[in-house]
């Protein structure tokens, strides 16, 4: 996906843990972004577009009072962005999107050598697939406003806000560990690679 060049088919989205529990405010608290998942749709609506491999990533905590735990309803993966045919979900109990899981096989089955990320939250699932990406050798692509976040405290008790938290996570992968960019451009990269493809 990188600029002005093919794509040749070698290019993935990892849309990770974009689920309904991430609603309940009264257990995460205020977030950032609330249109990430919308941006989220529309990379995965290109993808599908572009045939190009999608995988769907669903966190299933084993912490007792989460949301996310697998037989409550928050671990569904969220309608805008629910997997549709033969796309695959990779269950995941931990933070990154690769540890305990086949989802690095997989890529590489398929020739995979570019990523693009996104979901939630910025700082946590999204932030560790992205380093560990990264330190496996893909080119990753971060969007920006397709993820987002909650509000945190730190061990003083001071409290930091869902946006502070977004950009200071961003900032951190940026360029060492992915090239983080808008929904926007690389929408316009896939359809130039493809245009090129097809010329």
């Amino acid at each position: 996906m990188s600029e002005g060049q093919k794509n040749d088919g070698n290019t993935a989205l990892l849309l990770i843990d974009i689920q309904k529990g991430f609603d309940e405010e009264a257990h995460w608290g205020k977030r950032n972004n609330p249109g990430a998942e919308a941006n989220a749709a529309r990379l995965l609506a290109l993808f599908r577009e572009l045939e190009l491999p999608v995988f769907h990533i669903q966190h299933l905590s084993t912490e007792e009072n989460s949301p996310l735990r697998p037989e409550k309803a928050g671990a569904q993966i969220k309608e805008l962005v629910a997997p549709r045919g033969s796309e695959p979900v990779i269950t995941k109990n931990v933070n990154s999107a690769f540890i305990g899981t086949d989802l690095e096989q997989r890529l590489q089955a398929l020739g995979i050598s570019e990523l693009v990320l996104a979901g939630l939250t910025t700082d946590h699932c999204v932030s560790t697939s992205t380093r560990m990406a990264g330190n496996l050798g893909f080119k990753a692509f971060l969007a920006e406003d397709a993820c987002a976040t909650f509000d945190r405290l730190a061990p003083d008790g001071r409290r930091w806000t869902a946006e502070d938290i977004h950009s200071s996570a961003l900032a951190s992968l940026n360029g060492e560990f992915a090239e983080v960019i808008s929904s926007d451009e690389i929408i316009s990269r896939l359809r130039s690679s493809a245009t090129l493809q097809k010329s």
